[in-house]
């Protein structure tokens, strides 16, 4: 699996390139919109098989800050966090951690578009893998119906 920078001048330079990793951890990436390293987030642009590599083109995002930059999980587990996405913030609070050691449960979690959670119907606006934090955030807005 690669990330590619989305810079066809370029011809789309790799970025990271990663020899072994399930096809599951392939599936949970491709759904991320954001991608996490070394300090630097990078917007998913769209996802390709080239050859039989499968391929994340991204860009650098412009107007984003990386969360929490200490909170790192200790990657016996899958970790997915549901954190309250709002217009304009500087901090997402965590709603909840998630912990899998199943990799298609977590998977279906982050395909998912809506999560119910302490009474609430949670809409997801976006989602990203934080490398530097060894975990995967799900950042939603509660829904009119979930109050």
């Amino acid at each position: 699996m690669e990330y590619r920078l989305f810079d066809e001048g370029k011809q789309f330079p790799v970025q990271y390139f990663y020899d072994r990793i399930g096809k599951p951890e392939i599936a949970m990436r491709m759904t991320c919109d954001y991608f996490v390293k070394a300090g630097q987030i990078f917007e998913k642009t769209s996802v390709a098989i080239d050859g039989g590599t499968y391929v994340i083109y991204v860009q650098p995002a412009v107007e984003e800050h990386v969360v929490d930059p200490k909170q790192k999980a200790d990657g016996k587990t899958i970790r997915i966090e549901l954190r309250q996405f709002q217009e304009d913030a500087a901090y997402y609070p965590v709603i909840h951690k998630y912990e899998f050691r199943d990799e298609m449960e977590a998977l279906l979690h982050m395909q998912s578009n809506f999560l119910y959670l302490y009474g609430k119907e949670w809409e997801k606006t976006s989602a990203e893998i934080d490398e530097d934090r060894n975990v995967y955030v799900w950042y939603a807005k509660a829904t009119e119906l979930g109050g």
